[in-house]
């Protein structure tokens, strides 16, 4: 099967040739990725926004299939908002989680698509889930796509529990910067999202304010 997004596609089906990061934090979560599409070894998007919002504090980011990642987010928030109105409350993180994997799992034989799930609510605060395969797993924080594999030491290596927000922030921008520095299918900007009890603040960052690192100049 085709690497989707990854330098030896040579199909031209668009996709996310992607990387993605999720992080918990003490009071909420980071979510941050990329933003290059591209189809076989061309870039037709150099600004998607691979971070789609599936209810008011729960993001899901997006890798794979450009088209299938974005029809699973599509039904996850159509299902979290009928949800939310018959519960008469936002819905629960890992409800949006469970979802996914139950798309991810139904449709597995034909959509190529591994997203993650993350965000906050009133009975668990923040929340990082991994959907890969029809599993679901909590985890600390989450990396995906064709990107993830040059940085897996670095963020092994680099996390430690109880980071602030901050550093969870940074620890997202440099994680991201690298991948998109060594991954030929990552690349443009990089969207960052920090979701609490207080709502969510988007970013963009761009330019010279990624980081640049001396053997990547």
């Amino acid at each position: 099967m085709p690497s989707f997004g990854g330098p030896s596609n040579t199909s031209y089906e668009v996709s996310t040739g992607t990387t993605i990061i999720a992080v918990e934090f003490d009071g909420g979560v980071i979510i941050g990725s990329d933003s290059r599409v591209s189809a076989g070894d061309s870039v037709v998007n150099r600004v998607f926004n691979k971070l789609a919002p599936v209810h008011d504090k729960i993001f899901c980011a997006l890798s794979g299939s450009a088209a299938d990642a974005q029809a699973v987010a599509d039904m996850v928030q159509y299902y979290m908002e009928v949800h939310s109105v018959e519960m008469g409350a936002p819905p629960l993180v890992l409800a949006a989680a469970n979802l996914v994997k139950g798309i991810s799992y139904k449709y597995k034989e034909d959509m190529v698509a591994h997203l993650i799930v993350a965000g906050w609510d009133r009975k668990n605060g923040g929340q990082v889930y991994g959907t890969l395969g029809g599993m679901i797993t909590r985890q600390p924080f989450a990396i995906g796509g064709s990107g993830s594999t040059y940085i897996y030491g670095y963020v092994d290596s680099v996390f430690k529990p109880g980071m602030s927000k901050e550093q969870c922030e940074k620890f997202a921008v440099d994680a991201l910067s690298l991948a998109m520095g060594r991954d030929g299918s990552s690349g443009g900007v990089i969207y960052m999202v920090t979701v609490t009890k207080d709502g969510t603040n988007e970013n963009v960052i761009s330019g010279d304010s990624i980081p640049r690192f001396y053997d990547l100049s």
